[in-house]
Parts: structure tokens; sequence; C-alpha cells
């Protein structure tokens, strides 16, 4: 499987969503109970933010991760992918709006890559706000959150595990998950997810509903 086109830009992007919220650097970081040093190298891409801290922080901004990962109008600059040869030396046409296109390609999916490890690729040929259609990758040794936090944010969660083992944890239960398994639930339920073994895990997942209205946190003790 080809490598994730990862996103350069995030904490770019970070910083753009806060000045247009009117809020401080220094406010943001009081906020969420973090560091003002460590905001502002996540904002200057200095250091990539965990799954915890990056919806931390989105939250705090009243957008979606999606809003901010997979931007619109930065993906409609992407460069149009070039006709190719078919059989008789008949050309492929492809749409002269790209961006418009429903088909999304292995190639050249959006992608980022946060703290540990840990990937997502858009699975969508555009943004949909309403639904996030992922691919998740989870190296060996990453985790969501550390074991001591759960992480809550709105939405239902939908995963198929492809390859590579999984422990959802909850409150009171965890759950292994292996090639073939799936899971549905609340995002709202303090949850964490953790990797297990020396495999690589992937797998397709949906997260309906992030729009609604924000939960009070993004991150609670177990």
């Amino acid at each position: 499987m080809d490598a994730p086109i990862l996103r350069a830009d995030l904490g770019q992007r970070l910083r753009e969503a806060r000045e247009q919220k009117g809020i401080g650097l220094r406010e943001l970081a009081r906020q969420l109970g973090m560091s003002a040093s460590l905001i502002s190298q996540i904002e200057t891409g200095k250091s990539e933010p965990s799954i915890k801290t990056l919806f931390a922080i989105v939250s705090e901004l009243e957008l979606s991760v999606n809003e901010i990962v997979f931007d619109p109008n930065r993906d409609a600059g992407a460069a149009a992918p070039q006709a190719q040869n078919g059989p008789g030396n008949r050309r492929t046409r492809q749409s002269a709006d790209a961006s418009k296109a429903p088909v999304q390609r292995s190639t050249n999916r959006t992608s980022i890559s946060l703290e540990s490890g840990v990937s997502w690729q858009r699975l969508t040929a555009q943004p949909d706000h309403n639904v996030d259609f992922l691919l998740l990758r989870y190296p060996p040794g990453s985790e969501s959150t550390p074991p001591e936090s759960l992480m809550r944010h709105n939405g239902t969660e939908y995963g198929y595990i492809l390859k590579g083992r999984l422990v959802f944890s909850m409150r009171l239960a965890a759950y292994e998950m292996g090639p073939g398994d799936t899971i549905s639930f609340d995002c709202t339920q303090p949850h964490r997810f953790a990797t297990v073994g020396d495999e690589t895990v992937e797998a397709v997942w949906f997260v309906v509903g992030r729009r609604n209205t924000l939960v009070d946190d993004s991150s609670v003790a177990p």
C-alpha cells in the first residue's frame, strides 16, 4: 500500500483558526491546561500533536477535526491527475475539474500524521463535513491517549479492522479486536485505543455527527 501524503501545514491551519476566533496563544493554553510552548511548537510545525491534544484544540475552537485536517479550499489547489494512455493508444479523459471527481485514487489521498506515527487518510475525494471516511494506521506501540486518560468528542464511530490488533478501552471494559472485527460506539463516552503486538493496525473508519453540539471537554480520567 502506498505511503500517505502527510499534511505539512496542520500547525498553520490551527494557528489561523485560533486567530480567526480572536483567541491569543496564551489564552488558548490556559483554557486547555496546556503550556503555551507546546501549542506554539504545534502551530509552527516543530511538534506533531497527539490525538488527544488535537481533539482538545479543535473542540476549544468550536471546529471539527475534519475542518482543520481536510480543508476543502486547500485541497482544491491540488494538481489534477495526468491523462493516461489506454488500450489502442486511446486517451483516458479526466474531468476538467478533478476536485469534483467522485473517485479517490489510492496514490494521492489527503493524509495527516500525528504523534507516535498514527496516521489518518481521507477516503473521500472531497471533504464531507457530515461523515469522516478514513483509513487509520496505528504503528506498534502507538495509542490514542496515555493509559491514565481517556478522550471523548462528538459523533458516533464505526470501524472495521483490516490488519493488526487494537484494544478499545472504556471506563469499565476493554475489548481486543483483530482482522475482520468491527466496532460502533458513541464518541461522547470516554474511550481510548492502543495497539497490541508488533504489527501495524490498519482499519477503515467512519465518524458520523462530529459537528453536533460540542461536549464539555475532550478528555477525562478513567
